[in-house]
C-alpha cells in the first residue's frame, strides 16, 4: 500500500490488513486493534529495515570523576544474588515488559564503559605486580649471588 504524502486518510482507513491513522492517530500493521495504545506504531509481525535510529543519551556520565564504579566484589554479590548485572532487568522483566531499544543500548553502552576502566584498573594492577615481581627476583639474585 502506498499512500502518497500531502492525500488525506480518514480515521481507520483499512488496506487488507493495514490500519493507516486509526482514532488516537496511531499506525496498526497487520493488527485492527491495540491493547496498548501509547505506541504510535503497532506492528503484528516481523519488521526488517536497513536502518533504525534512536535517539538516546550515552553514557558518557561513566567517564566523569565523580562516577561511582562499584567494586567488582559488589558486582560479584549483586550478581550471586540477583543472576543479572546491577541496573539491568531482569529477563522475565524483559519478556513481560519487551524492552526500549534506546534505554537499553544506553545500559549496554554503561556497562561496557564500566568494563573498560575495570580493565584499565586491573592493567594497572598487573603491571604494579610485574614490577615488584621484578625487584624481587633482582634482590633475591643479589642474595644468592653474595
Amino acid at each position: 500500500v502506498y499512500i502518497r504524502a500531502g492525500v488525506p486518510v480518514s480515521p481507520a482507513t483499512k488496506f487488507g490488513n493495514v490500519v493507516l491513522a486509526d482514532e488516537g492517530g496511531n499506525v496498526l500493521i497487520n493488527k485492527t486493534t491495540q491493547i496498548n495504545d501509547t505506541y504510535k506504531l503497532d506492528v503484528n509481525g516481523k519488521i526488517r529495515s536497513n536502518e533504525i535510529v534512536v535517539n538516546t543519551t550515552g553514557a558518557d556520565f561513566v567517564f566523569a570523576k565523580e562516577y561511582k564504579l562499584l567494586p567488582l566484589a559488589e558486582v560479584e554479590q549483586y550478581i550471586e544474588k540477583n543472576g543479572r548485572l546491577p541496573e539491568v532487568e531482569s529477563a522475565t522483566e524483559m519478556q513481560q515488559n519487551g524492552l526500549e531499544v534506546g534505554k537499553m543500548e544506553t545500559k549496554l553502552l554503561q556497562k561496557v564503559e564500566e568494563l573498560t576502566l575495570y580493565m584499565i584498573d586491573l592493567k594497572k594492577e598487573v603491571e604494579l605486580l610485574k614490577n615488584n615481581n621484578e625487584t624481587l627476583k633482582r634482590k633475591l639474585s643479589d642474595l644468592n649471588g653474595k
